[in-house]
């Protein structure tokens, strides 16, 4: 070539002003960032808690009532556990009711040990566990959302609401606080969504949580002593017949499974703290505990 036609060229950069594409394999870089499990933040916890229930309230509240329906489901499944021979809610209310103290006890027990020992668990897996809090939230969280389809598509009455004065109001007889359904707070909750029961979806997510991760033998007991304890109190105070306990342990079981798709592990058998904080891509692997 010419001496003359010689020119300075400036190396190609062919990746200047050329957009990045977005590959199958930049998605599965998000995917895996999300499901990364890093140490859960104080604030965002406390926010997304707080806005998750009252969402969950919200929806549940805003599902209509549909009485009449609500009712025919209700005496449908009452005479179904009479010809199968399970219907034992009816002697258990009745039979709790004569015993002042113990009803009294569990209409508390109803309103306030669903709430309190599902956030103490909730906080002890913050502090103790921080590797498991996320993808064992994600399980409570999956379990009562998919809760909020059972209540719109099978509005059920409680059995206190029955026609035929077959149980007792304990709460109304008692004139104790111990139901959102009954008495003065009766406006501030939808009567008729009993189906699935979330103080057993709640509580033997608590039960399993505990079980499988407290280290005192005797907490790990109790872990599972509370889920049947509720599903005495539940049917003793006719809030719900004990099928309703069914779904409940079946919308937890679609919980668990969301979080085994999500997380490639059950949430126990992840590591108990976040390798480096969870800051380090690639550092965390499923591990068993």
């Amino acid at each position: 070539m010419p001496m003359g036609d010689a020119t300075m060229r400036t190396p190609e950069r062919p990746e200047e002003g050329v957009p990045h594409p977005v590959t199958e394999e930049t998605g599965r870089g998000l995917v895996r960032r999300l499901r990364t499990p890093r140490r859960p933040r104080l604030w965002f916890e406390i926010l997304l808690i707080a806005v998750s229930y009252w969402t969950y309230s919200l929806v549940r509240n805003a599902v209509p009532e549909q009485r009449g329906q609500a009712l025919r489901n209700a005496d449908w499944i009452w005479r179904t556990e009479q010809q199968l021979g399970i219907a034992v809610e009816e002697s258990v209310n009745h039979a709790v009711n004569s015993v002042t103290w113990l009803v009294v006890g569990m209409n508390y027990y109803y309103a306030t040990l669903h709430f309190v020992l599902t956030l103490g668990v909730l906080v002890w897996l913050y502090r103790s566990h921080p590797g498991r809090y996320a993808a064992t939230r994600l399980v409570l969280f999956a379990t009562t959302g998919v809760a909020l389809l059972g209540y719109y598509l099978y509005p059920l009455a409680p059995p206190r609401l029955m026609d035929g004065g077959y149980f007792v109001d304990t709460v109304m007889v008692h004139r104790t606080w111990g139901s959102m359904a009954s008495g003065d707070l009766k406006n501030m909750s939808n009567q008729y969504a009993a189906m699935p029961s979330m103080h057993i979806g709640w509580s033997v997510w608590c039960g399993l949580t505990i079980f499988a991760l407290a280290s005192v033998p005797w907490v790990r007991v109790l872990g599972l002593v509370y889920p049947v304890l509720t599903l005495v109190v539940i049917v003793a105070t006719a809030n719900h017949f004990w099928l309703d306990a069914v779904g409940g342990v079946l919308c937890l079981a679609f919980g668990y499974a969301v979080a085994r798709v999500w997380c490639g592990s059950l949430p126990y058998a992840l590591p108990r703290v976040v390798p480096g904080g969870g800051a380090r891509r690639g550092a965390w692997a499923p591990t068993r505990a």
